[in-house]
């Protein structure tokens, strides 16, 4: 039977009091904290446009939000409409982060504006095509590339939207593969010292902590909003046969389960609190959920076969043939007019300090590809390379392979 855990009738009772006091947490990011690299007339807060609100508009009308549409969560090389990809995700986040978030009384604009841009800088086919990536990139500059970091290139410096600290920090901050019990925010930093911490990041490791409640939040939510939610993606690609294969725990086995579970446990450790924090016990159901998943789903032959197989020589095919076209400065090459046109058009009403053809070649063959959607990067592999034996091919819709083909649909 389903297990769904609720928030204590003492707690419940002390939120709704202070609901009905207008009470805000006094840990929350305060709009007036917002900092931005920029003094300009059109990002002044105004009654319908709070800052982080504007964070929020800026990121949905970005050059590349509408990208998230066509790019792998987990499961690439399906054309089925049910299987989650990276726009579902980012708005799963929000939508669990805003909901808890509201609760606790944190910031739920700033909430809102890190979680529909944590993942900005996500490359076509997910992880697999950030690890690609970032081997070739390595190999030619020393430099990784991390999705997080991108997203903050995207949104700062390919074109410098003037996003506030607060959700750039978020942003940059939030890897939501490395599980903490309690998240305590950092020190709030100073665009210079933000700017180095990025930097260092492209060459080692360093210890990333949010420097607002909300950017925890979203970090943590990140996991709640995948690990149930991939199950599900595992039953719809036939990877599993159902949620029932998972190891019962103490926070359940299904997608609304965990939710659920997390949520409350969440906010029965949080609330009133400078931080945010599961118990022992939920936290290691999280992680026991989030291994497990490894183990099952994201390990799996199905998953990972065709990636090595095939689109990794594929990306490093494209790497070589973009980097050449901008290292010529070749301007019929898709890299100019799909990408630097694109960047310079928005620039136009954002300007950059220096023009972005004039970037290092290897940033700009980084930054394209980045760019692209899982279906672009096929086609546009396939339009330079016709006669490679690299291909992907696709689970289709009425695939015959399909267990739920019907014999009397074999026959149509």
């Amino acid at each position: 039977m389903p297990h769904y855990e609720s928030i204590s009738p003492a707690l419940e009772q002390e939120i709704q009091a202070n609901r009905k006091r207008g009470w805000v947490s006094p840990y929350a990011c305060p709009n007036a904290a917002a900092l931005r690299r920029c003094d300009r007339y059109n990002d002044a807060p105004t009654m319908l446009r709070p800052p982080f609100s504007k964070d929020a508009d800026k990121i949905l009308n970005s050059a590349f939000y509408n990208r998230y549409a066509d790019k792998t969560q987990v499961f690439s090389f399906y054309r089925n409409d049910d299987i989650s990809r990276r726009a579902l995700h980012v708005q799963l986040v929000s939508r669990i982060a805003r909901n808890i978030g509201d609760v606790l009384g944190l910031n739920t604009d700033l909430i809102e504006a890190i979680a529909i841009g944590h993942d900005m800088g996500h490359t076509p086919f997910g992880h697999a095509g950030e690890h690609a990536l970032s081997a070739l990139y390595q190999g030619y500059t020393g430099k990784r590339f991390l999705h997080n970091l991108h997203g903050v290139r995207v949104l700062d410096t390919m074109v410098p939207y003037n996003i506030s600290l607060q959700t750039l920090d978020g942003i940059l901050c939030h890897n939501g593969e490395l599980p903490q019990a309690a998240y305590h925010p950092a020190p709030m930093l100073d665009f210079a010292a933000f700017d180095a911490r990025t930097a260092a990041c492209y060459r080692q490791d360093v210890s990333l902590i949010p420097c607002t409640l909300e950017g925890c939040l979203v970090r943590l939510c990140d996991m709640i909003a995948y690990i149930g939610k991939d199950r599900q993606d595992a039953v719809k690609a036939r990877l599993v046969a159902s949620e029932d294969v998972f190891s019962p725990t103490l926070i359940g086995k299904t997608n609304a389960e965990v939710i659920n579970n997390l949520e409350v446990n969440l906010i029965e450790n949080s609330y009133g609190k400078p931080y945010l924090q599961l118990d022992e016990a939920h936290f290691h159901a999280m992680k026991q959920c989030k291994d497990e998943n490894y183990q099952r789903l994201y390990h799996d032959e199905k998953v990972q076969g065709q990636i090595q197989r095939e689109m990794v020589p594929m990306m490093e095919q494209l790497y070589e043939k973009i980097r050449k076209d901008a290292v010529d400065h070749d301007r019929s090459s898709a890299l100019y007019q799909h990408h630097i046109a694109l960047i310079e058009e928005k620039q136009r009403w954002y300007p950059a300090k220096t023009p972005y053809a004039e970037s290092d070649p290897d940033d700009l063959t980084a930054d394209f590809i980045a760019a692209m959607t899982d279906d672009y990067f096929v086609d546009y592999y396939r339009m330079c390379f016709p006669h490679s034996k690299h291909h992907i091919s696709y689970i289709g819709y009425f695939d015959l392979s399909d267990p739920h083909f019907s014999s009397h649909s074999k026959g149509l």
